[in-house]
């Protein structure tokens, strides 16, 4: 069953989880995937922790403790979710101590609410990382302007960063430009760069389902004929941006005093539409020193029947530019639809994030203690 997902891990793929629920970590099925399905890291969002806090179990007892303490509702979530992101990271630290602190990571989000405001990000992401204390931790922050100065600052400290939500190849460029920037602020600080870590979430089907939506609306042979490329085309050409980037005169200087890639992660990787194959944004996106996050429904696909056959980003580049400039030459506007799935992902996050709260706060006073 997991061949491919080995060979994909040998090519340079890191696999990782895009899934967390307390269930998951104390019934062993973590433990397992990382023993059997080459699983070296988790990722979380508000929609993952609204999912298993709604609609799962083992929350009970925590809930009825914070009942009883009369905790806010906003602190009884970052409780039970920061909670699960430290039994995760226990669980994944021998991975993370053999991979020299590249993998074996756990990732969790600012509160989505904070997106467009810098300083309450910062502050945000400074006490996640103290609330966890793992050293394997990742804070997510979204790669929205007001966040691209909260990634400077926060790596600028030593906390290792989820970039999360791009979209677009020019934020994508941004987005390392910040990094550097953070690396450079903590050699001047003379922290230890080779503790610093950081991953840039590059979504990817939500490209194809906003475009493939458009290209439909337009109708044409020639139309129809691109859909289901535009994802991956825009995945490769974020791929040859960080090649480029990583390879510059600026980031040698910090490739000598040990400072570590920010590696490209593939993000929304499960097919949206059945008509494409359920493995597509997996064996399509293999390059070296790439991460994908799969929900497990892909990465039992990729177990099943993934057909993974060495690297399919190198050599796609001028291809991929020929893709999205033939879809901007139908009037689909690509900056258009980077900045709207942008909105819409923060949008979606925090609805999510309320929903959570809402039904957190119901179950808050379902369980408090009658007075008396």
């Amino acid at each position: 069953m997991t061949d491919a997902l080995k060979r994909l891990s040998d090519e340079g793929v890191a696999i990782w989880l895009d899934d967390l629920s307390r269930k998951r970590i104390t019934s062993g099925n973590l433990a397992e995937l990382i023993d059997q399905q080459h699983v070296v890291g988790v990722t979380t969002n508000p929609s993952i922790f609204q999912k298993a806090i709604s609609h799962g179990d083992g929350y009970e007892q925590q809930l009825t403790d914070l009942a009883t303490r009369k905790v806010t509702v906003d602190e009884a979530i970052r409780m039970i979710t920061t909670a699960d992101v430290r039994d995760a990271a226990d669980i994944l630290r021998p991975v993370f101590d053999a991979t020299d602190g590249q993998d074996g990571r756990v990732s969790i989000e600012v509160d989505p609410r904070l997106a467009h405001h810098t300083d309450a990000t910062i502050a945000e992401a400074k006490q996640l990382a103290w609330l966890v204390d793992r050293p394997n931790t990742l804070i997510k922050i979204p790669a929205t302007k007001a966040g691209l100065p909260a990634i400077t600052e926060v790596i600028g400290k030593g906390i290792s960063v989820n970039v999360t939500l791009i979209f677009s190849l020019e934020r994508y460029r941004e987005v390392m430009d910040a990094y550097l920037a953070g690396l450079e602020k903590a050699k001047a600080s003379g922290l230890d760069l080779s503790k610093i870590h950081s991953v840039a979430s590059f979504f990817v089907s939500r490209v194809d389902t906003e475009i493939d939506k458009r290209l439909d609306a337009v109708g044409t042979d020639e139309a129809k004929a691109l859909k289901g490329k535009s994802a991956l085309a825009n995945a490769r050409l974020a791929y040859q941006a960080y090649e480029e980037v990583f390879s510059s005169d600026r980031w040698a200087a910090l490739d000598k005093v040990q400072a570590n890639r920010q590696r490209p992660l593939w993000a929304s990787t499960g097919v949206k539409d059945p008509a494409y194959k359920d493995t597509l944004y997996v064996v399509d996106l293999v390059a070296p020193g790439t991460v994908n996050t799969m929900p497990e429904a892909t990465l039992n696909a990729t177990a099943d029947h993934g057909e993974v056959t060495g690297n399919t980003i190198a050599g796609t580049y001028a291809q991929a530019r020929a893709e999205l400039d033939a879809v901007e030459k139908l009037g689909i506007s690509y900056d258009d639809v980077v900045q709207l799935l942008e909105d819409e992902g923060v949008e979606k996050f925090e609805a999510s994030w309320i929903d959570l709260l809402n039904s957190t706060e119901a179950e808050l006073k379902r369980l408090a203690p009658s007075e008396g």
